[in-house]
């Protein structure tokens, strides 16, 4: 498979919006030229085969998945111990031959660096929303998830491409904007 012409790495932190900017960009940019890659998407295939969980209630961003995060997380990251690049390979293994893949949930420097040495031609994003903001689209601070190296490995991370903030409609159209720039030079 050809590699994608550019791939956009999002990163942020739970209920910042990366997400919604993936899905919007992929519905203007179209499907026929790219695709969202989700490192998410092969952890949580195996982890629901593993503990006989619904794959689609895992995949949604429902409470169902809320149930399950803390036991996903530590599981994954046992695997993680092992092999640093195992989901983001399988993630890559599996997404489309497209020009551009937006990959949607970076989450550690270890992701970032399994990137690098595999591809070129990477943009690394943070997305970011403030606290208030994210608490009314739903986030609630869960021990053992939000102060985990999933969410926080990141947090002193600064080599990032763009930074935007997703706090309104204004800052959403900003990110849009930046991004489409970015990508059609």
């Amino acid at each position: 498979m050809e590699n994608p012409k550019h791939i956009l790495l999002f990163s942020g932190k739970r209920k910042s919006g990366k997400d919604f900017i993936c899905e919007k960009l992929k519905s203007i940019i179209g499907e026929e030229n790219c695709c969202i890659v989700r490192i998410s998407g092969p952890l949580k295939q195996l982890f629901a085969q593993n503990h006989n969980l619904q794959i689609n209630e895992l995949m949604s961003d429902g409470q169902y998945k809320e149930q399950h995060r803390l036991n996903m997380i530590t599981w994954s990251d046992e695997i993680r111990k092992g092999d640093p690049g195992y989901f983001c390979r399988a993630a890559c293994k599996s997404a489309a031959a497209k020009k551009l893949w937006i990959v949607s949930d970076i989450r550690r420097k270890t992701d970032i660096k399994w990137f690098k040495e595999n591809y070129s031609n990477l943009q690394l994003i943070r997305i970011s929303a403030d606290l208030e903001i994210r608490k009314e689209r739903g986030w609630v601070f869960t021990a053992g998830v939000d102060d985990a190296e999933s969410e926080c490995d990141l947090d002193d991370f600064n080599s990032w491409g763009m930074e935007m903030a997703n706090n309104n409609h204004e800052d959403y159209q900003n990110a849009i904007s930046a991004i489409l720039k970015l990508i059609s030079q």
